[in-house]
């Protein structure tokens, strides 16, 4: 059986976007998860979720592979990008517009739009 990190780095490599959270996403079972999740659904990102409740090892493995003690995590391009505060600010502020195009990610630019025009 391979360890968690390696697990890991297969599915970070793999996907060219990866949620790691608690729950799915189409059922978070975590705020933090659920608005990290509904960003991206609404803005219509293709990404792999990885339920971290599923699996201990995983769920330890993930704080320890990115240094960063919370989940949800964001992975764009095999790279860490942040957790729920901030993917927030980056969503607010167009920064995760300018990643997902730089990177060659298909998001809804209008859904964007739409999400910050609502937290004005």
């Amino acid at each position: 059986m391979t360890d968690a990190k390696t697990r890991i780095e297969e599915i970070v490599k793999a996907n060219d976007v990866v949620l790691y959270m608690k729950g799915t996403k189409d059922m978070p079972q975590c705020g933090f998860s659920q608005r990290v999740a509904g960003v991206l659904n609404y803005m219509g990102v293709d990404y792999a979720d990885v339920n971290v409740l599923a699996d201990d090892e995983i769920r330890q493995g993930i704080k320890d592979y990115s240094d960063w003690p919370t989940i949800p995590q964001l992975y764009v391009k095999g790279e860490f990008v942040g957790g729920c505060d901030i993917i927030t600010e980056m969503t607010l502020s167009g920064e995760l517009d300018a990643l997902f195009e730089n990177s060659d990610v298909t998001y809804d630019k209008d859904a964007a739009e739409k999400i910050r025009e609502a937290n004005a």
